[in-house]
């Protein structure tokens, strides 16, 4: 999505070590209008199937996800990092590591909230080694959801969890994917997507 991308070389800062710094407008301070965009641009992409629910893990996915939610008109349900034990036993869970934090998570979401009748399309901001996708995608499978498709905002195309995803043959969109970029320079290269707006 050029309006993304050129939104990241403009405002997205380069550090050593593979990080990307986009909290001026994705996961620190929200940009709505843009959101907006990116939703529509979701929309288009996602255009046909049968969504009736949002799917995204705590915390900056959040607010992605409820304009996307909006777009469709349908509810948003986000899994929870639990760190304690949680005293309602009626969830699906799993373990995700995170790649910022390196810390392994349980991540649960209620039975309640994510059934076999779901068809879910998961949103998040970023997608690199792709862990967190991987924890939400069990977590659908033990619900019987079907995923109808992953949204993300930014994939790091230099880091395997694209691929992964992408392998099993659900259909992925990353609105920017970062083919690479340089610290010292600053520069980021995209990855061309010819069928994207």
């Amino acid at each position: 999505m050029k309006l993304l991308e050129d939104r990241i070389r403009r405002d997205g800062i380069v550090r050593e070590g593979g990080v990307l710094k986009v909290d001026s407008f994705i996961n620190h301070q929200m940009d709505i209008p843009l959101f907006r965009e990116m939703a529509r641009e979701w929309k288009r992409l996602f255009a046909g199937k049968p969504i009736n629910k949002v799917l995204t893990i705590e915390a900056s996915g959040i607010g992605i996800a409820a304009i996307v939610a909006s777009e469709w008109n349908v509810p948003v349900v986000f899994a929870k990092k639990a760190m304690s034990i949680n005293l309602d036993y009626d969830n699906y869970e799993t373990q995700i590591q995170s790649f910022t934090h390196k810390k392994i998570y349980n991540v649960i979401v209620s039975k309640k909230f994510l059934t076999a009748s779901d068809h879910i399309l998961i949103i998040d901001d970023f997608l690199a080694n792709g862990c967190a996708l991987m924890g939400l995608l069990e977590l659908a499978k033990e619900a019987g959801a079907t995923v109808e498709g992953i949204g993300i905002a930014v994939e790091k195309g230099f880091q395997p969890g694209g691929e992964l995803i992408r392998a099993r043959g659900i259909q992925l969109e990353s609105l920017a994917i970062v083919e690479s970029m340089d610290a010292a320079t600053g520069e980021i290269v995209f990855r061309p997507q010819p069928h994207h707006h």
